[in-house]
């Protein structure tokens, strides 16, 4: 294996983006879910909420500040390593991640604060707007990543060529290209099944400890119900996310499964072997027909094969095949570790089964390394094109050498290395602390006069008895 220009600077773009698809595909999913429990603790007062929300937020902080200096580091390679792709693609994209700056970070960087340090300075319904709208702009913000990502899977909306640049001809087809709004609906809901994995861990390994904490069974039994709900529901957009895969990039799809021969009732292929070199797979574990019934939705319809396409043409089979079936068996293990929890719930033993909450706690990586798993699949499924069909890899890179490249990667590596490693123990270890640790903060100020929720200050706020002044209580 020749290690040029090309393969390091795709060593080094995999690299930085596989550590940076870890925090939004976390904060998407904990922004919500700050939302949901702010709005509860208002509607019903139940400390329970409050208690949740000022431990939640802690880790939120830390997760969208990693997030945002692993994404700033990563676009900085656009021009760095992979300047041809930008001077092609430019005109079509660069609009689409400035759009993701201004309708999004700006949106989250201005309210972040007032939902982090906001406690006491402003209203609980100032405070519970900032709260969703940083769940706004989270969701936002993936809206316009994904748009960008899906034009280059199925490119549409544009003219020109590779020689002479593309250009938007239309920017509502270049927005909404053909795979958006199922990739979109994908990717968001992988972000609140790894927020529902992480939240049920991070509780289950309390309740092991100590059954009778009321936060983190509460946390437990939300996170639970959104996996059961939101579990089996993902498994629906990724058929259709699939079925798009089928129409738009055939290749992709005959490398997901591994198909070399293009025939009607494709054999579904549990597990196999495939290999380029000799054009087909050493073994396989299959189930008849169903490969044609999954795909394509009929077991009669006839599917492409990888030799349907010139060689050069062709990803790499084996790196997207296994991806894929990572992604989905632990896609099948959340939907399982739902039904199971939602049952235990419904028998009033949900906190009482030690196995399901070693269960839980050994799922809590799970939403991560399937989010990984699926990105896996989308680009390196798209090979050899950086933009579908348009522009190849080797032709998108910048004209540097190995040397510079391999520097820059060594740099990466040892940085990553040492910030994130901190940042993950860091949290791990506020995890393991458990919501309790953060109940002594002061909360939003509570049962306040009517003008309080848009930001005028009581009477008297130095004086315990003041009018809507909640009165003193003792710490847990």
């Amino acid at each position: 294996m020749d290690f040029d220009a090309l393969l390091l600077s795709r060593i080094q773009f995999a690299f930085t983006i596989a550590f940076h698809i870890i925090f939004p595909s976390f904060t998407i999913g904990l922004a919500s879910y700050l939302a949901v429990l702010e709005g509860l603790w208002l509607t019903t007062r139940n400390e329970t909420f409050k208690t949740l929300y000022l431990f939640w937020v802690k880790v939120f902080a830390i997760s969208f500040g990693m997030g945002v200096v692993s994404g700033v580091v990563m676009s900085y390679q656009l021009g760095t390593n992979w300047s041809v792709f930008s001077a092609v693609a430019g005109p079509v994209i660069g609009p689409l991640f400035a759009f993701e700056v201004l309708a999004a970070f700006f949106l989250e960087a201005s309210f972040l604060g007032v939902m982090l340090f906001g406690w006491k300075k402003v209203g609980p319904g100032l405070h519970f707007a900032s709260t969703v709208l940083v769940a706004l702009g989270t969701l936002t913000s993936a809206f316009w990543i994904i748009s960008a990502n899906s034009w280059m899977q199925s490119p549409s909306g544009f003219a020109g060529t590779v020689e002479e640049g593309l250009r938007a001809v239309n920017w509502l087809q270049v927005i909404f290209s053909p795979t958006f709004p199922e990739r979109l609906a994908h990717m968001v809901l992988a972000a609140y099944l790894t927020t529902a994995l992480v939240v049920a861990a991070a509780s289950a390994f309390r309740l092991l400890r100590d059954a009778t904490e009321p936060e983190s069974a509460m946390a437990l039994k939300m996170a639970i119900g959104m996996l059961a709900i939101v579990a089996p529901l993902q498994l629906l957009v990724g058929d259709l996310s699939g079925k798009d895969v089928m129409r738009h990039q055939p290749a992709k799809l005959a490398a997901i499964e591994a198909f070399w021969e293009t025939r009607t009732e494709q054999a579904f292929h549990i597990a196999a072997w495939p290999d380029r070199e000799i054009e087909g797979n050493h073994w396989e574990l299959s189930v008849p027909k169903l490969g044609s019934l999954i795909t394509a939705g009929s077991a009669g319809a006839e599917v492409q094969g990888l030799k349907a396409f010139a060689p050069e043409d062709r990803p790499p089979v084996f790196i997207v095949f296994w991806a894929f079936r990572l992604m989905v068996g632990l896609g099948l293990a959340m939907i399982a570790l739902g039904f199971w929890g939602a049952w235990l719930a419904w028998r009033g033993r949900i906190t009482r089964s030690p196995a399901f909450l070693r269960a839980c706690v050994a799922m809590g990586p799970a939403g991560f390394i399937a989010v990984i798993s699926g990105w896996i699949v989308a680009e390196v499924g798209r090979q050899p094109y950086v933009i579908y069909g348009i522009l190849r890899t080797e032709d998108a890179v910048s004209p540097v050498g190995a040397g510079s490249v391999s520097a820059s990667l060594l740099a990466f590596l040892i940085v990553y290395g040492i910030v994130f490693s901190v940042g993950a123990l860091y949290i791990l270890r506020m995890l393991a602390e458990g919501p309790l640790a953060g109940a002594h903060e002061a909360p939003p100020t509570q049962h306040r006069p009517p003008g309080w929720a848009l930001g005028a200050a009581p009477e008297n706020p130095g004086d315990p008895e003041a009018p809507g002044q909640p009165a003193p209580r003792e710490d847990r």
